[in-house]
């Protein structure tokens, strides 16, 4: 008599529910894989071979142990550098000893360096390019450990100003409304020694701050005042014809001198409108290629400031001054005021001066074969040569999935199947336990023959 069969199969049988146990324990383990048992049959063989039909198998074994790599639940967690894959893909991440390892568990965090990092402290991996002294990484570049750099955003100094907006068509120049006051050939603005500031000079008036080359503010002043219509000047008959000065600071404008008269008209836009109420282009003034360049008396110790204004949003129709646009390029330094990362990996901070900056790009491993991994413990599996390793990729291209911040994933453990499974397995157990003892007894009978 063979008790063969009947232990092999207690054999599985305590394997398989050693593997439920594990499933179960690690029901709350962020990005586990459940796994399952394959099972195999096994059948003695002579070297001569054995007779077809008349084999008798010899029990059970366990052939493989098979992870099941479906998409976990996805958990919404207060934590930015939570981050779970939508879809196929590893993160890549780096150890001290030993080769870079892959997971599905987006529990990271900053450490003092800047860098992502596991809660066991392992470096989370993206495409980053180099930093250079005093700049700001771009997510441009080969495959490294992700730094979020403790250097802040550095000052940048205005190039470009917008103004958008409707200029009245039923308004009057200065002249126009008071001539007693100023004259039929009035033209803004008055001497300096006058108030040149007095509203009535001028029609409208905005004002934005723009920044220098050491992120110091300065207040840019528009004055909107429209052109008097002269029927006998061939150069000046357009009736929609606005001038817009620029003042610093609260300081003279610009192009102009002292005694109210014009000195360089090439620092002064000229804005004409058609029947439509559009402005015309070009249009006359400081342009990209030849900017306005502040006086250096403005900026010690920094770049003069050199900017254009467009403004081909502006539009002149009957209708109240309203300003619809008004922004510019500069900001002064900031510090790093937060992280975030989108479902393309692309990793931005956030700094104190309200602007934003793209620093890095997770990278995504796919494998064509993720059973063939290696479980190595602590959320990880090593590539083998069975697995068929591919070239990193970044979130969302090729067979890759999306990147959710905020969210983790759960493990895909099914309880109420592996509970099922686990009282499956213990009354095979017990069969297998039923055999050996109906093997007992036969070998019993067969000694107390006399």
């Amino acid at each position: 008599m063979s008790f063969q069969q009947g232990l092999s199969g207690l054999s599985v049988s305590s394997k398989a529910l050693d593997i439920i146990s594990n499933n179960v324990a690690n029901t709350n383990t962020i990005g586990f894989k459940t796994g399952s048992a394959i099972f195999s049959d096994v059948f003695a063989a002579s070297l001569t071979g054995s007779i077809s039909g008349k084999q008798v198998g010899v029990g059970a074994t366990l052939g493989a142990v098979r992870q099941t790599f479906t998409q976990g639940n996805l958990t919404t967690t207060n934590n930015p550098l939570d981050l779970a894959i939508n879809g196929d893909g590893f993160f890549v991440v780096s150890r001290e000893n030993g080769p870079d390892v892959y997971t599905r568990n987006g529990q990271f965090e900053l450490d003092k360096e800047g860098f992502i990092r596991t809660p066991t402290g392992e470096r989370l991996k993206g495409f980053q390019s180099p930093v250079t002294p005093g700049a700001l990484p771009t997510p441009i570049g080969g495959l490294k450990d992700v730094q979020v750099p403790i250097v802040g955003s550095q000052p940048m100094p205005t190039s470009r100003v917008e103004i958008g907006g409707n200029l009245d068509a039923n308004d009057l120049s200065a002249a126009q409304r008071y001539p007693q006051l100023f004259g039929s050939t009035f033209t803004f603005p008055l001497p300096a020694g006058e108030n040149w500031q007095d509203a009535r000079t001028y029609n409208f008036s905005t004002s934005i701050k723009a920044y220098d080359s050491l992120g110091k503010s300065h207040e840019l002043t528009y004055y909107f005042a429209k052109v008097t219509p002269t029927p006998n000047d061939p150069v000046n008959t357009n009736e929609n014809t606005w001038k817009v000065f620029t003042s610093v600071d609260g300081g003279y404008p610009l192009g102009v001198g002292t005694d109210g008269s014009i000195e360089d008209p090439s620092v002064i836009w000229s804005l004409t409108f058609n029947e439509k109420g559009t402005v015309n282009t070009p249009i006359v003034g400081p342009t990209a290629a030849n900017p306005l360049a502040i006086p250096a008396s403005y900026t010690p110790g920094a770049d003069r400031i050199r900017f254009h204004v467009d403004f081909s949003d502006m539009r002149q129709i009957g209708g109240s001054y309203l300003i619809t646009e008004l922004t510019q390029d500069g900001y002064t330094g900031g510090e790093l005021a937060g992280v975030s990362v989108g479902r393309d990996g692309i990793v931005t901070g956030r700094y104190t001066n309200g602007e934003t900056r793209e620093l890095a790009q997770l990278a995504l491993q796919t494998f064509r074969n993720p059973n063939a991994l290696l479980s190595i413990g602590n959320n990880f599996w090593e590539a083998t040569t069975e697995s068929g390793l591919t070239a990193p990729s970044k979130a969302g291209e090729g067979v890759a999935g999306v990147v959710s911040a905020g969210m983790i994933e759960d493990a895909n453990v099914e309880l109420t199947n592996e509970l099922v499974q686990m009282i499956v397995q213990q009354r095979n157990y017990q069969a297998n336990a039923q055999s050996i003892k109906a093997q007992d007894q036969v070998l019993q009978t067969l000694v107390n023959l006399r």
